[in-house]
């Protein structure tokens, strides 16, 4: 768009963020190239924050560039022609299972380590299944894919609804905390063998297991001393998950010197393909969730 850029002074819209294009093609490289086993936690990490200081960006999981004609949008590479059949509420299939799970971790873990801002795409929202393909003569000039079949998100049998629900609620929850107002986010921990990557950012706590087998019960990360409450799970029911996470317990953290370092730890159960974000429950906030 002519002017996008230009200063507000000069009639312009005054867009001045770079757009963080290696996230995307490294979500797409992953999924493509590796096993959900091989994926590199600490490689991940590296790309989700690597920006200059000096420059506003943002971030974003997919785009044109992976969903036109000739490629697939994300979460259709992930489920595949499994969408077509298996995308109902009661439904209970494998592939579906990972791509929604996986869907939602990828786009959260985007969003919360964006740096200024977080671009949703054309549908990818609530995982639209096609892709994008303007009207040309190699087509038949067809309108058939130059749309976004909205209707999908509001069919209440259809799983797209819930991931739609999910994305709200991610929006919400950056807008309640001003995340983009905030620094960038601060490691916490990272193990690429177990897929657990952790990280602090606007006083939340950002839990994930990528691991596609593993649960992790009683697992440790080093946080901030307190007392925390979970406000948002990727694996709620709500969301088209399964469920397994009590959205009403509260987690203390311990004081830890065993390995001659003074901490304290979190111990929490992580189940697989699943991300929490704790908040300190000090100030009688609620449960959003």
């Amino acid at each position: 768009m002519p002017g996008l850029a230009a200063p507000e002074a000069e009639g312009g819209v005054g867009f001045d963020y770079r757009m963080a294009m290696g996230v995307p093609d490294y979500w797409i490289r992953l999924v493509k190239e590796m096993r959900d086993e091989d994926w590199p936690m600490g490689h991940l990490w590296f790309e989700l924050i690597n920006r200059r200081a000096d420059e506003k960006t943002i971030g974003y999981a997919e785009s044109h560039d992976q969903a036109l004609v000739g490629d697939k949008t994300l979460i259709f590479r992930l489920i595949e022609s499994d969408m077509y059949h298996h995308m109902r509420i009661t439904d209970e299939n494998l592939r579906v299972d990972r791509g929604v799970a996986l869907h939602k971790l990828i786009r959260l873990i985007t969003f919360a380590t964006a740096g200024h801002g977080y671009l949703n795409f054309m549908g990818n929202e609530f995982g639209h299944p096609e892709w994008i393909d303007f009207p040309r003569e190699g087509n038949g000039w067809s309108y058939k894919y130059a749309r976004r079949q909205w209707h999908l998100v509001d069919d209440p049998g259809l799983k797209y609804g819930l991931l739609a629900r999910f994305d709200r609620d991610m929006i919400r929850l950056s807008r309640r905390f001003r995340l983009f107002e905030t620094p960038g986010p601060r490691l916490l921990f990272e193990h690429s063998e177990d897929k657990v990557i952790a990280f602090e950012r606007a006083g939340l706590v950002f839990v994930f297991n990528f691991h596609p087998s593993r649960s992790y019960p009683d697992y440790c990360i080093e946080a901030p001393p307190g007392r925390y409450r979970m406000i948002l799970d990727t694996d709620a029911r709500r969301y088209a998950g399964h469920g397994r996470l009590d959205g009403n317990q509260c987690h203390f953290t311990r004081f830890d010197a065993s390995e001659n370092v003074e901490r304290n730890l979190l111990s929490l159960y992580i189940p697989t393909r699943t991300a929490i974000v704790l908040i300190p429950d000090n100030d009688g906030i609620p449960i959003t969730h």
